[in-house]
């Protein structure tokens, strides 16, 4: 588990250009946390590492948006409409062993459809201690996560 704490927008997106370059097809990211807490603002950042020119909305309504045009596609979720669990009903699996990266806001509403691996990072604001700030907890499920974990926390001691 890695905890660093960001007190910009930018430092959110520049967390999410350093994650990408480690990414693989099939990965699973989930993006936990508040509303405004950076979620998407992170997901700018990991799409501009992967080499995506597009702009990354919300997928709030669509639920999922899909990126091409990068090293690897990226696909968007927001799961938070899937209160009642009917995630199977979109295709994820397909998602998950397709060809991209999978970003998934509002997990705990598909935990029963979520691959054994994936990255967990939970977005936590601290208004006490400034408008922007935000403490993101990095949580790995497997291997792969566990050296990107390290890697993030190496780049970010420099």
């Amino acid at each position: 588990m890695l905890e660093i704490t960001v007190t910009s927008p930018e430092k959110t997106m520049a967390l999410g250009r350093q994650l990408a370059p480690g990414l693989q097809p099939r990965d699973v990211i989930l993006l936990d946390g508040d509303l405004g807490a950076g979620k998407t603002t992170f997901t700018k950042g990991l799409a501009a590492g992967l080499g995506i020119q597009r702009n990354v909305k919300s997928p709030t309504f669509t639920i999922i948006r899909e990126y091409q045009g990068g090293r690897l596609p990226l696909y968007h979720m927001d799961v938070y409409r899937l209160e009642d669990g009917s995630g199977d009903e979109l295709g994820l699996e397909e998602y998950f062993n397709g060809d991209g990266v999978n970003v998934i806001e509002w997990s705990q509403f598909i935990a029963d459809e979520l691959p054994s691996e994936y990255l967990r990072i939970i977005f936590k604001r601290d208004d006490a201690a400034g408008e922007n700030q935000r403490t993101l907890t990095f949580e790995p499920h497997g291997a792969h996560f566990e050296a990107l974990v390290r890697q993030v926390e190496a780049d970010s001691d420099e």
